[in-house]
């Protein structure tokens, strides 16, 4: 049996960096639709937080010639935890770099996952202190909520994508000592997998690229913790033309709410309702879903979850979108020559 790290190492998801070919058209996006603050601009990089972000930053969108992740960053439980969980990846002879120039962040082990997702571990954070005019009233909240858009509270989770969900769900069990909540098999292959280091559902997903693509971003997911606010999002997002790919609707998986859209340089944004399912159980058993029951684990109420986009569209894209979506809409071939179809994943 594989060992394992200790559980509890790992606190949570403390940010992303989305890269972006309309860097101004994506800020746009999050604070105008989003309610998200702007809270430092440096460089080409503009950085960004919900109003209960409990840091300066969850959020930074950097200008690229495609869209993508730049990297994702875990908050350990303390000091000593990021140093031995730096020091078990690089027992596995995972190569890595440590750094402290990032905006509100302090030492940071950064390497990449097995297929070549940029990740990076850290301890030291700045904790968010509000100026006068935006303090809130509630003591538990970073900032007064925004009066813009439908706000986001915070960030959520993460979901990649992999040629080899196996390979990346053992590194985060092994180094990171995540969890695998939940899985989707097909036959004797993992397609998705849902990891946790705390009691949520999963804050870092994996699922199985269809195209056979290495360290692509499948989304960033914020929070709403309220259904409601994705019914009124995604009636905001009509009238405003934003593409919605999505929901709203209930993952089985996870049991989350969810909406799906695309984000104006071509990211993949979750907006996620009431959270789902919570791991109390400290010693609950993986929930392994079968493709037999898969309509039912993607979406409880029946949406569609498009095969010409969630099971084969990731950033960096080799296609903008609009060519994605038509070369992967083309009509099926004759029975004798159809491959297998895609099946995946969600949240």
């Amino acid at each position: 049996m594989t060992d394992v790290s200790p559980p509890h190492e790992i606190a949570h998801l403390a940010r992303v960096e989305l890269l972006s070919p309309k860097p101004q058209e994506t800020v746009d996006f999050f604070t105008r639709f989003l309610g998200m603050y702007v809270t430092r601009k440096e460089g080409q990089s503009v950085y960004l937080r919900g109003y209960e972000d409990p840091y300066p930053w969850s959020l930074k969108v950097t200008e690229s010639p495609t869209a993508g992740m730049g990297h994702a960053a875990l908050r350990t439980s303390s000091a000593e935890a990021l140093q031995r969980r730096a020091d078990s990846l690089k027992s596995a002879d995972v190569e890595g770099t440590w750094s402290d120039d990032e905006f509100g962040f302090g030492k940071t082990f950064s390497y990449q996952s097995p297929d070549g997702h940029n990740l990076a571990l850290l301890w030291e954070a700045e904790k968010y202190r509000a100026p006068a005019e935006l303090r809130s009233k509630i003591l538990t909240r970073a900032s007064r909520k925004p009066l813009q858009g439908i706000p986001v509270k915070r960030i959520d989770h993460l979901n990649l994508m992999s040629s080899d969900v196996t390979a990346v769900k053992q590194s985060f069990e092994r180094h990171l000592g995540f969890r695998t909540t939940e899985r989707v098999v097909d036959g004797t292959v993992e397609i998705g997998a849902w990891m946790s280091s705390n009691v949520l559902g999963h804050e870092v997903a994996c699922m199985r690229d269809m195209t056979g693509a290495r360290g692509k971003l499948h989304h960033v997911a914020f929070y709403y913790g309220n259904g409601q606010h994705n019914a009124d999002a995604a009636e905001m997002f009509r009238e405003y033309d934003v593409r919605i790919e999505a929901g709203p609707d209930r993952h089985g998986i996870t049991q989350g709410q969810f909406l799906y859209v695309f984000e104006p340089g071509g990211n993949r944004i979750e907006l996620f309702g009431e959270p789902g399912y919570l791991h109390l159980e400290p010693d609950a058993e993986t929930k392994t879903w079968l493709m037999s029951d898969i309509d039912t684990g993607l979406a409880i109420g029946g949406a569609n979850l498009p095969v010409e986009t969630y099971f084969t569209y990731g950033t960096p894209s080799p296609l903008a979108l609009d060519q994605h979506i038509e070369k992967f809409s083309a009509p099926p071939a004759p029975a004798a020559e159809r491959e297998p179809s895609p099946a995946g994943a969600v949240s």
